[in-house]
């Protein structure tokens, strides 16, 4: 893979930037999405931060060999320290667990005053992120679900706006875990996800169930996720 071709879950991140757009791309690694958008936009501009100085080379020479160096500026840093305030008008943070994705945008709040949208594509845990848009004034606007090389992910946009919007108080935790506009499309990938997690679920609780000092609230935590995943699957 280079600049020039992208993986399905990027070229998703990708669709929801919007035309010259002027983004960072946290955890850029080769610095492929930030290469693959400019070279299809040629007003667009990013910021590609990278933590690892191996990463990095790569990026500075991904960029290099575009020639792109007047649109992608590679930078070494820690998460959102590698921005400039007020400098950037969306944040992508793509390939990582869903708690670290929450975190870096956490410490690096102060440099999201400037920021309408936030794509992420978390490997793990979407719910901590969702959690996050909605304590942070971000309304969820786009999700999709996708597989790939055997791997199923989820990819998650939100811009600057009216939390609740999408949400329903009454099932406002069910959605938060399972995503509020992936329920409503229940797509068959969506549906493979939820199957394989209810099996693996049943089976936790029969473990737990079985040995010597049972944990009751696992058990009931798991048993309400359980009745949801039912809901959802059957619908």
């Amino acid at each position: 893979m280079n600049g020039t071709q992208l993986s399905l879950r990027l070229k998703k991140v990708a669709e929801y930037l919007p035309q010259a757009a002027y983004f960072a791309d946290i955890g850029s690694d080769h610095a492929y999405l930030p290469c693959y958008v400019c070279l299809h936009d040629r007003h667009a501009r990013a910021v590609a931060g990278e933590v690892n100085n191996g990463p990095y080379q790569s990026a500075l020479k991904e960029v290099d060999t575009h020639q792109l160096n007047d649109q992608i500026d590679v930078r070494l840093g820690d998460g959102l320290d590698v921005l400039i305030n007020n400098e950037v008008e969306q944040v992508v943070i793509a390939g990582m667990g869903g708690p670290l994705i929450r975190d870096i945008l956490e410490s690096g709040k102060d440099k999201l005053s400037s920021v309408s949208k936030i794509i992420v594509q978390p490997n793990i845990d979407a719910r901590s992120i969702r959690r996050w848009f909605y304590d942070n004034q971000y309304q969820l606007v786009h999700e999709a679900i996708l597989e790939e090389n055997g791997h199923i992910y989820e990819v998650l946009a939100a811009e600057k706006g009216d939390p609740e919007h999408i949400y329903q108080q009454e099932s406002f935790e069910k959605q938060l875990w399972l995503g509020p506009w992936l329920m409503k499309e229940r797509s068959p990938v969506f549906r493979k996800k939820w199957k394989e997690e209810k099996s693996k679920k049943e089976r936790i609780v029969h473990q737990i169930r079985c040995s010597k000092q049972p944990d009751e609230k696992k058990i009931q935590l798991f048993q309400k996720e359980l009745v949801w995943l039912k809901e959802v699957l059957e619908q």
